[in-house]
């Protein structure tokens, strides 16, 4: 039947428009029902009294189970209808619902939080008088002056260390340089509190003449010296904690940069040391350019990673001695001051040093999948 038919024919337009209709209310409501389901049983599950270990098995496997009954519902949904409305419904039922999720679990907190950065800790009004005080405390200052030195230092020595070994592992032989890469990339796996309790044994301080079951004092002792209490010597003992962050970055920044070095053309390196290039040379002016885009994602993300860092000082020191940072202030003032508005004027403020960075490597993979 041609357009011309249609129109001429009121009641096809008409139940052409009314399946259609049927049809998006059809692919609305199921995937609304299953979730829905989902959700109920997910409820069932998490107030039973059935025993802990069953509940979870049961958990996992109705929830990767009832996720893809989801699938198979929207996807058969889908494939009944005309390429045009396909095209229509596919990113409100596969994207939707991953939108919905993200609305759900970052943008409603983040709402949530500005509005209690707002309030004081008994409820009322204070506007911005909270982040009056992000700004202006003295232990909040030097929170920014620690968080400034662990990205400075933090990010530099992890990614500096990383391509230096990167760099050096690719030219030895496979089997040793997968040793190397096993070893140095060992300590990413290990938890920021475990890794903390590690560092504590090494940075343990006993009394001059007490037997030093500190790694650091025990090396340092039995060359003569004099114990130190490491971790309350300011500023150092920032530095020292900074060294912990290294010790797990490394390995994370070691292996993404050994990929890009690895994808390069050996022929330009070839032809460059044929034309007298030393290896100095060959690093600056053709490693790096070469691999500069994935360099930059690789910072960006350790210095997003270092903005956030909590963990290490919240288990070596807990920001005492001159060693607190942004976000371990930010828990300090929630959950040991009670203090919700002050501790989310601070998520706000660490929230917003976080976005320009995540703009831009964002941007600069944009960039690298279009020169693809």
């Amino acid at each position: 039947m041609t357009a011309i038919d249609e129109v001429k024919n009121p009641e096809t337009l008409w139940e052409r428009f009314t399946a259609n209709i049927v049809r998006i209310l059809i692919s609305i409501a199921i995937p609304t029902i299953t979730f829905i389901i989902l959700r109920a049983i997910f409820i069932f599950l998490r107030d039973t009294d059935a025993p802990t270990w069953l509940t979870a098995i049961v958990a996992i496997i109705w929830g990767v189970g009832g996720v893809a009954l989801l699938y198979v519902i929207a996807n058969y949904i889908v494939d009944q209808f005309s390429d045009k409305w396909k095209a229509r419904l596919i990113p409100f039922i596969f994207i939707g619902p991953a939108v919905a999720i993200l609305f759900y679990f970052l943008a409603l907190p983040t709402l949530r939080s500005f509005y209690l950065s707002l309030l004081d800790r008994t409820g009322s009004f204070v506007w911005f008088k909270n982040y009056a005080f992000v700004f202006t405390n003295k232990t909040m200052l030097e929170a920014f002056k620690n968080n400034l030195y662990w990205l400075i230092f933090g990010t530099g020595m992890s990614v500096g260390f990383g391509l230096i070994i990167a760099v050096l592992a690719d030219r030895v032989h496979p089997a040793l340089e997968n040793l190397v890469k096993s070893i140095v990339f060992m300590p990413y796996a290990i938890s920021m509190i475990g890794a903390s309790v590690i560092w504590r044994f090494v940075y343990d301080f006993r009394p001059v003449g007490a037997e030093q079951i500190g790694l650091l004092n025990a090396i340092i002792v039995g060359l003569g010296g004099e114990p130190q209490a490491w971790l309350i010597q300011g500023p150092w003992n920032t530095f020292f904690l900074i060294i912990i962050l290294v010790w797990l970055q490394t390995g994370y920044s070691m292996v993404i940069l050994s990929a890009a070095i690895k994808g390069m053309p050996r022929e330009l390196m070839e032809a460059a040391r044929i034309d007298g290039a030393t290896e100095v040379q060959v690093f600056f002016r053709i490693t790096i350019p070469y691999i500069a885009g994935t360099l930059v994602t690789v910072t960006t993300t350790v210095v997003i990673f270092t903005l956030k860092i909590f963990d290490i000082v919240k288990g070596m020191t807990g920001g005492n001695f001159g060693t607190e940072v942004i976000a371990n202030q930010q828990v300090t003032q929630m959950f040991d001051f009670g203090d919700f508005g002050r501790g989310s004027a601070i998520a706000i403020v660490l929230l917003i040093l976080v976005i320009p960075v995540m703009y831009y490597n964002l941007r600069n993979f944009s960039e690298q999948t279009e020169a693809f």
